[in-house]
């Protein structure tokens, strides 16, 4: 189905507009074989305009070889974002994952072996515990096995979910924002201190080796997601597919996209590039704005800017409005003050 949707979908990017970046993720595309990975890797090559600086592949420890590695590097997968969440056994038994810490060494080494010069790990903070200790132990293995790029994301309780109903029932208890927001703070020092710059929130990377796909997302640049419950944004609206595997299905063997498409008027606009564009190290472009939307945000927003930049927790850098390093810790709540 996949391969089908991306067949109705081969005219989403204008004829001019060149493919860069490949990410296959969302999910766990190391359960694929190569053979069904190659398969939709061709019909991507046949309905789309590819100029790759960048394709990446997301995998569980425990689905990698060596043999699969080699494959992968074979079909021109020239990035691994290794789902490592944590070097400590007993966090990776509560997040249900296969892996051991060992698996999660080893299989770095691997892929170093197999030729992947480009690698990202994951990593997610805010377990709660007595103290720091778990936390400070996987930045420190994180950085000993410097892998060029590491994301890391606070643990978070979705409804609806084995972790939301636990916390209904009183069975788990988070993690307070300040205990998160210390190891977010942890996070930023020690990449800092170890060569790691800072691109995005939640992204490190060392110099040459940030990752191309999540810069261009940042930046706004327009991208096509396939598969069920993926977003798309085309630079003027924003959609999404079914969620639902079985409808996902259903729609497309009646050749109909299982997508949902969201106009974006100007402000709408205006106050995604603020959102995202904050997160990041290159900031908000004020004349851009300006430019774009006619809309001068120090001016408009007088009171909220002086006042963050009193909190300092935003500075100016050449018309560019960035977050400090303690208004990292506040990213959505700040851009949502500065919304046009």
């Amino acid at each position: 189905m996949i391969e089908k949707e991306l067949e109705l979908r081969k005219n989403f990017f204008p004829s001019k507009l060149k493919v860069e970046t490949l990410y296959l993720g969302g999910g766990t595309p190391s359960i694929l074989s190569l053979g069904h990975l190659e398969k939709i890797l061709t019909q991507i090559d046949k309905n789309y305009a590819l100029d790759l600086k960048e394709l990446t592949l997301e995998a569980n420890p425990d689905d990698l070889n060596k043999e699969k590695l080699l494959g992968y590097k074979s079909l021109g997968i020239d990035r691994l974002s290794i789902g490592i969440q944590s070097f400590d056994d007993r966090v990776l038994s509560f997040y249900n994952r296969a892996h051991k810490a060992d698996d999660s060494l080893k299989v770095v080494d691997l892929a170093k072996s197999a030729g992947f010069e480009k690698l990202s790990i994951d990593l997610m903070f805010g377990f709660p515990f007595e103290d720091h200790s778990i936390w400070e132990s996987d930045l420190s293995l994180a950085l000993k096995i410097d892998p060029g790029h590491i994301s890391s994301y606070a643990l978070t309780v979705e409804p609806k979910t084995a972790l939301g109903k636990w916390v209904e029932k009183g069975s788990f208890r988070q993690a307070s924002e300040d205990f998160q927001a210390e190891q977010f703070e942890m996070l930023m020092d020690s990449m800092e201190k170890s060569g790691y710059i800072q691109y995005e929130i939640s992204n490190f990377g060392k110099k040459g080796q940030f990752a191309v796909h999540n810069t261009n997302y940042w930046k706004a640049i327009p991208y096509l997601g396939i598969g069920p419950g993926a977003h798309s944004f085309d630079g003027k609206h924003r959609g999404y597919n079914i969620a639902n595997n079985a409808l996902y299905i259903r729609k497309l063997e009646n050749n109909e996209l299982p997508y949902t498409k969201e106009d974006l008027i100007g402000a709408d606009l205006a106050n995604e590039y603020i959102l995202t564009s904050l997160r990041t190290i290159w900031g908000t472009d004020l004349n851009w704005l300006k430019s774009n939307f006619d809309f001068d945000l120090v001016k408009e927003k007088k009171e909220t800017v002086q006042q963050l930049f009193q909190q300092n927790l935003i500075k100016f850098d050449n018309d560019k409005l960035l977050l400090s390093k303690e208004g990292k810790l506040l990213a959505d709540s700040i851009a949502a003050s500065l919304f046009f």
